[in-house]
């Protein structure tokens, strides 16, 4: 792909959002390494900013947190105004250092609506694994834009071709792949009713 680098910017970012959450949730590392299931050790590495970590360990520590993994990116601020424009070189890019695998917020005003943008990038013979299921309410749309992609969902596989769109429920573990030799890429919108 041919995007900017956002690398140290996003590790350092993302470690001071999750001290930042887990010091407002009056969370010790240790509460939090065992309310997520990530090692303090890494945690503590993640906070400084020393280690960047897999889509796996980003999404259990939002979770843990109880927050978005967008707002642990450090996504743009709230909407102010009736228009909000994000150029491509201002997105927060997410980068998994152990598959290549990223994940851009798209969406220029989070927390403005029910729902968040996200693009995401999967190379060939790449899975994000099974990811945590999301609260309750949480819903997932997405449309496959290059490549092939499988989805799992609760023991469920679809495969989707470009142009063919996927609507889930997020409340179950789940997980993407590509099972190709070729890059994949799809939009996805995250709604949560509250």
């Amino acid at each position: 792909m041919d995007e900017p680098e956002h690398g140290d910017d996003t590790i350092g970012a993302f470690g001071s959002n999750v001290r930042r959450r887990r010091e407002e949730a009056g969370l010790t590392l240790e509460q939090l390494s065992t309310q997520s299931s990530v090692s303090r050790a890494m945690l503590s590495k993640v906070e400084r900013g020393e280690k960047s970590p897999t889509i796996g360990v980003a999404s259990r520590i939002a979770h843990a947190l109880e927050t978005s993994l967008s707002d642990l990116i450090g996504g743009p601020a709230a909407a102010s105004g009736t228009a909000v424009v994000m150029r491509k070189a201002e997105r927060p890019v997410f980068r998994d250092p152990e598959t290549g695998f990223e994940r851009h917020m798209v969406s220029p005003a989070p927390g403005a609506g029910s729902g968040e943008m996200v693009f995401h990038y999967l190379p060939a013979q790449i899975s994000t694994g099974l990811l945590p299921a999301y609260p309750p309410g949480t819903e997932k749309q997405l449309i496959a834009l290059k490549g092939t992609l499988t989805v799992l969902i609760g023991g469920v596989t679809e495969t989707l071709h470009p142009g063919d769109s996927l609507y889930f429920r997020a409340d179950t573990p789940h997980g993407f792949a590509n099972r190709t030799n070729s890059p994949c890429e799809y939009l996805m919108i995250i709604s949560r009713r509250t």
